[in-house]
Order: C-alpha cells, then sequence, then structure tokens
C-alpha cells in the first residue's frame, strides 16, 4: 500500500475513528485503527466490537491500494507533531514507514486480516433527515440518560422512528427530555416493533462525528443494531437490552395546569445565581411564581442563602415548586439564550413540564421539602 494525505484531513479522520478504539481490550489488535485503500480512496476503521466506525479520508493520493494496521497513539502522535502539509504511507509485510518532508517514522506490522469487520451501509429501508437536526435531536436529550443504574435501558436514548418523523426519548428516572423531528422514511422504514435504545457514547459518537453542514443522515434501525451514515461517516451500534420506561405516561395529561412563559437566557441566569447557595445536602431550589415576579431562593446552612428575582410575564395564582437546579439548568443550556419556553406547573408535588414550540419537550420531578 502506497499513499499521499494531507496531513491535516487524515489527523480530523484519525481521530474520528479512534475515539473508538478501546483503550484496553483482552484483543490487542482493537487498539489500532485500520487504514483500507482502495483505487477510489482511503477509509479508516476502528471498533470495540459494541461500536464501529468508518471514515473516509479526504485528499488522498492512491499509489497502489491494501491494508494497514495503525496504532492509535503512535499514529496520532505522528500526525499531530509532524507539521508538513503532505504525508507519504508506505506499507509492507515488514512494517509502516510514513514520511514527510525532513522526518521518517517506521511503525511495526500487524496483520490487517485480524482485524474484525466492520459494517457498511448497505440498507434499503431507512429515515433520512439533516444531519443538524440530528445533532439538536440528540444534544437535546443525551443528558438525560442514567449510566450509572441496573436498568441498562436508562443508559441510552430510545429512537421511535415512523412515516415523517424521528422521536427521541431519554430518562435517568428523575426526569425526562424528548425531541422530534421531521424525518423521511424510504423502504418502508419504521421501529415499531423494534425497542431501539442506542447507548448514550453512541449517541455522542455520531453527535461528534456529523457536521452541520453534511447533508442528509442515513439512519437504520434492524434486530439488534443501528447504522449511522453521512456522506463521510458510517456508525455501527449494537442496541441496548432491556424495558425502556412507558414515556408517554410520563407527561401528565392534565388541563388545571398553569402555562407559564419564561425567557431562556435571563431565567437560566437566575438559575445559575440561586443555585450558588446551595449543597448536595441541600440542593433544591425553591421556585415561586406570582404577581409578575420569579422569585428563586435556595438555602444551605453550610454555605447561605440566595434569593434572586426576575420579571415574568405572570400575574395569575401564586405557584411554589422545588426543584433541582441542575436538571433546570441542563434543560436551559441546549436551548437559545434568546429564545422563550414554556413552564407548565400544576402544584408543589406535580412534575413541572418544559416545552418550546419546536418540538421539545421535557419533565421534572419535584423534590420533596425536606431536599430544599
Amino acid at each position: 500500500m502506497k499513499i499521499s494525505c494531507n496531513r491535516e484531513k487524515m489527523l480530523a479522520a484519525f481521530q474520528t475513528a479512534a475515539a473508538v478504539a478501546p483503550a484496553r481490550s483482552p484483543k490487542p489488535i482493537l487498539q489500532n485503527v485500520k487504514l483500507d485503500v482502495t483505487k477510489e480512496g482511503a477509509t479508516l476503521l476502528a471498533t470495540d466490537l459494541e461500536i464501529g466506525i468508518r471514515v473516509q479520508v479526504a485528499d488522498v493520493a492512491v499509489d497502489s491500494p491494501g491494508s494497514a494496521v495503525l496504532p492509535v497513539s503512535r499514529f496520532g502522535s505522528i500526525l499531530r507533531e509532524n507539521s508538513d502539509e503532505t504525508l507519504r504511507i508506505d506499507t509492507t509485510d515488514k512494517g509502516t514507514t510514513i514520511r514527510g518532508e525532513r522526518s521518517k517514522f517506521e511503525l511495526p506490522a500487524e496483520n490487517p486480516d485480524e482485524f474484525p469487520t466492520v459494517a457498511s451501509f448497505n440498507e434499503q429501508s431507512y429515515h433520512e433527515l439533516p444531519a443538524r437536526l440530528l445533532k439538536e435531536i440528540i444534544r437535546r436529550t443525551v443528558f438525560a440518560t442514567d449510566n450509572e443504574s441496573n436498568r441498562y435501558a436508562l443508559g441510552g436514548v430510545l429512537l421511535e422512528m415512523t412515516g415523517d418523523k424521528l422521536l427521541a426519548v431519554a430518562t435517568d428516572g428523575r426526569r425526562l427530555a424528548k425531541m422530534e423531528g421531521a424525518a423521511k422514511s424510504t423502504g418502508g422504514h419504521e421501529t415499531s416493533e423494534i425497542t431501539t435504545i442506542v447507548p448514550t457514547r453512541a449517541m455522542h459518537l455520531i453527535d461528534r462525528s456529523l457536521s452541520d453542514t453534511d447533508p442528509e443522515i442515513r439512519i437504520s434501525a434492524r434486530g439488534n443494531d443501528v447504522l449511522v451514515q453521512s456522506e463521510r461517516v458510517t456508525i455501527y451500534t449494537r442496541l441496548l437490552e432491556g424495558r425502556f420506561p412507558r414515556w408517554r405516561d410520563v407527561f401528565p395529561k392534565r388541563t388545571d395546569a398553569v402555562r407559564i412563559p419564561l425567557s431562556v437566557g435571563p431565567f437560566y441566569a437566575a438559575v445559575r445565581q440561586a443555585a450558588i447557595a446551595t449543597s448536595e445536602e441541600s440542593r433544591g431550589i425553591s421556585f415561586s411564581f406570582a404577581d409578575g415576579t420569579a422569585t428563586l431562593t435556595g438555602k444551605a446552612a453550610e454555605v447561605g442563602q440566595s434569593h434572586i428575582e426576575l420579571p415574568i410575564d405572570y400575574t395569575g395564582t401564586a405557584l411554589v415548586i422545588s426543584l433541582d437546579p441542575r436538571y433546570v439548568g441542563d434543560f436551559l443550556k441546549v436551548l437559545d439564550p434568546a429564545k422563550t419556553f414554556a413552564l407548565e406547573l400544576k402544584d408543589s408535588d406535580s412534575a413541572a413540564v418544559c416545552s418550546t414550540d419546536d418540538g421539545y419537550g421535557y419533565v421534572i420531578m419535584p423534590l420533596a421539602r425536606d431536599r430544599q
């Protein structure tokens, strides 16, 4: 195998692939990234057997096709520390040689045939949606997963795909995030009979690997796994097993709740200020809404008290609820500070429901009074 490549573009692609390779593994071959070269171009492959990725490398001139197994740390360091615009990579049975204008590195040989197969996207049935929308859906849900629970299903994001929509849901049992967006089904693709729970780590990888400027993304859910394809990247991940909560039951269907419109930026600032006077033992903030003012108070014996007032567009009946500021902040920080959202409250013992006008919903369970 002989190629010439743009160093910076190879580095960007290599870092994306290397994020999947495990730091430790009973199979040492997995601690590498495989480079596959054909006459059409070059592709980097990595897997930990649960998640796999294929990344196409731009600006590669192919002299002769072939494959090489590249150690993550050593090859990554060469790409980072070298300053040449172009590198030549030459692989034989004896090893891999990387040449720059005034540099030369030799790495030992590994048998490419021992590297596991990484799935490619050959599906005829899939959903398609813009990369920017998929990244937004991930960003607004993945933070609500729970990777420490013994309920494995909570350690991922549930994807439901119907004819014209992709819906994502995540929960840790104390809050729940839901985001949906328009997506086009091809080949009759739906997940109606499949519980498609994508691991949190895979969702983060998808988010990092995609660019807002990528064209349409394809997602195909199969029996035990999911494939995601962009113009440059294909990601494979096994699905989580287990029963996902009946999330639709979590969103209360109530007619006696009050909807309070709030501005994201000012309200988030007030939450952060009120949270200064909280602790792990007394982490709750009391939220009071009445007479055109939102009043946020925090109190912890060892750190003091906070009292923050914010003018709001609400003059109805006084409502008070105690919430964990971390959960409120997680919702607010993924929104545009210039936008508004609606906070729906019934009483101090019922869930708070936050929603936006672009398909985003968020439920937070209140804290007991003794956690204030």
